[in-house]
């Protein structure tokens, strides 16, 4: 018989996974020719908004000892904040980097789907494990937690875009009749 899993990390996989499913549909709808397209100077493109949540995951799962995949990173070495700061340098170059629609829309992916099989794993144990957070000490549930935040920040962010873009998120469009 299957075991039910409950508490924390139930909920916040249920969470995750609308959120998993809403920005991977939301980044798949918006146009490859719209993927450079930011409302004002010095403001993130659309590609660089995913970029930037596919990179933050990778950065923010390495904080717990993960380590990110050797096609975006370079190993970082020295304390824990000379290397958070040299992973820090690596995510906001991959976000003027990594530019094809197709190229972001797997990075994206890849990352949600690391998030989600190393929270998968961790024990309660796990997620009560020190860790240090740009500075501060706190736990690996905490940096789960920023994780979950910072895509849904990045995916109400996209949402406007995609409105001023002409493209209707795919969760929100009207149902056909008889559906």
């Amino acid at each position: 018989m299957a075991q039910t899993v409950i508490g924390f990390q139930k909920e916040y996989m249920d969470d995750f996974a609308g959120t998993t499913r809403e920005l991977e549909q939301l980044a798949g709808a918006m146009p490859a020719e719209k993927y450079g397209w930011r409302p004002g100077e010095g403001v993130r493109s659309v590609g660089e908004v995913y970029v930037h949540v596919a990179a933050g995951n990778f950065l923010l799962l390495a904080l717990t000892g993960v380590k990110p995949p050797e096609e975006y990173y370079q190993d970082a070495k020295g304390s824990v904040k000379e290397r958070t700061a040299e992973l820090y340098k690596q995510t906001r170059a991959l976000e003027t980097t990594v530019t094809k629609k197709e190229d972001v829309v797997r990075m994206l992916t890849e990352s949600l789907a690391a998030v989600k099989e190393r929270f998968q794993g961790l024990s309660e144990g796990e997620l009560n494990r020190e860790v240090e957070f740009f500075g501060e000490e706190t736990t690996v549930r905490r940096v789960y937690l920023r994780i979950l935040a910072h895509c849904n920040e990045h995916m109400g962010q996209s949402i406007a875009y995609a409105r001023m873009n002409g493209v209707t998120p795919p969760w929100s469009r009207p149902k056909a009749k008889g559906h």
